[in-house]
């Protein structure tokens, strides 16, 4: 049995495990005041819990992608959607700060593996003008999965405690984990994909996958030190919303869970559209005559100039007008990233682009542990405002980085 368009389902595969791991992440989140009063933790302990799970994404960021290039692509993120989902689970038998914290820290450890692999899996599957489209559907993942958290997690709070949701969605992933090992190969390998399919996906040489990554080699590169300053730029900003936007709505806008379960979704669906909708448009300049380089940078620039609505948040008399600058950022910055997160593709050998991505991803782990301990600062000592202005102004500033260090010749020798 053949199954027709396989990698366009090998792409709903890459969505449902980026939708998984937002909604592990995130369900903390939604559940923190419930938490943090059982254990009595106040604000900056919750940052500092969040500052630990950034550390561990950060350690294992750039390992994770070294992990996946030697690995292959099903080995290694098998092992890493197994990893994180017990993970998640676990959270159900804390007893206290730091083993939350310890949790925390594990789910930080696992879930960085999901883009490596996935980019290396795009890669494996996709001619360079689908590429920003399929990284736009499994990116996209991201944003279905921060809007499925909250109404889920409130929903299973409210009628079985909170434990119980890490469980939920901890099991969730050794589902997806059977369907992968089944249907999972390199095309080269894989005995679903109908004959008349192969060569238009497959468009690296056999000989090729044979490389090992350097790692040392790799990040010397002006490629990858770029990327790793965009993302430490900008990855923060999302982490921010994530794990944020429920806390913020609760304190200063007067929502309750129930609240929050209703509306905290709705900027994601906005991120949602922004992942395809950027994704699709960088592939449709290409086809109408723009080079790569110009067509992938000028769909990250148009996300940029999205952000600064964000600087308006806690401004607006409404929580309803909050929501709705919030939604600018989450689109804004999902533009952004369906071609951000493209560009290891476009840039290093099929070799590597897990080591690369785990590189650039740890750049973004980085500045987003830093921004969670600021985010706690400030928010126990001043107000959400200044990080709200911050956030407004990363992308313009890593925009300018991108095509100042980034110019379009670097793109030359990469199909």
């Amino acid at each position: 049995m053949k199954i027709p368009k396989l990698r366009w389902v090998i792409a709903a595969l890459l969505f449902l495990a980026t939708t998984l791991n937002y909604m592990d992440r995130l369900t903390l989140s939604v559940v923190s005041v419930e938490v943090r009063q059982e254990f009595g933790l106040d604000v900056q302990d919750y940052s500092d819990i969040l500052a630990l799970f950034m550390l561990a994404y950060a350690i294992m960021y750039a390992g994770s992608g070294y992990i996946v290039d030697r690995m292959g692509t099903r080995r290694g993120f098998a092992l890493f959607i197994t990893s994180w989902s017990v993970a998640q689970m676990l959270h159900a038998f804390t007893r206290g700060k730091w083993s939350l914290a310890g949790s925390r820290f594990l789910l930080g450890m696992a879930e960085p593996g999901n883009w490596p692999a996935a980019a290396k899996a795009v890669q494996e599957w996709f001619p360079a003008r689908e590429r920003a489209l399929a990284v736009g559907i499994f990116n996209s993942g991201s944003s279905i999965g921060s809007a499925i958290a909250p109404p889920m997690t409130a929903a299973l709070t409210v009628w079985f405690g909170w434990r119980a949701a890490f469980v939920v969605t901890g099991s969730l992933g050794l589902l997806w984990l059977a369907a992968w090992l089944i249907l999972y190969q390199p095309p080269r390998k894989n005995r679903w994909l109908k004959p008349e399919e192969r060569p238009p996906v497959e468009e690296v040489p056999p000989a090729a996958e044979k490389g090992r990554p350097d790692w040392r080699k790799v990040i010397r590169m002006r490629e990858c030190y770029t990327l790793i300053l965009a993302r430490f730029f900008t990855d923060p900003v999302i982490y921010f919303v994530i794990f944020w936007l429920p806390e913020y709505l609760r304190k200063e806008r007067g929502f309750d869970l129930e609240m929050v379960g209703k509306y905290a979704w709705v900027p994601f669906i906005f991120g949602d559209i922004g992942y395809m909708l950027g994704g699709w448009l960088s592939g449709r300049l290409m086809r109408a005559g723009w080079t790569l380089p110009r067509a992938r940078k000028s769909v990250m620039l148009a996300g940029a100039l999205c952000m600064p609505a964000a600087i308006a948040a806690p401004f607006v008399p409404s929580a309803v007008l909050a929501i709705a600058a919030t939604c600018f950022v989450t689109f804004g910055h999902a533009f952004w990233v369906a071609n951000l997160l493209t560009l290891p593709t476009d840039l290093f050998r099929p070799w590597q682009v897990g080591t690369a991505m785990g590189f650039s991803g740890m750049g973004g782990a980085v500045g987003g542990m830093l921004a969670q301990l600021g985010t706690g600062y400030l928010v126990a000592h001043y107000s959400y405002t200044p990080v709200f202005l911050m956030a407004g102004l990363m992308h313009p500033l890593s925009a300018f980085l991108v095509y100042r260090l980034l110019p379009d010749r670097y793109f030359k020798d990469v199909k």
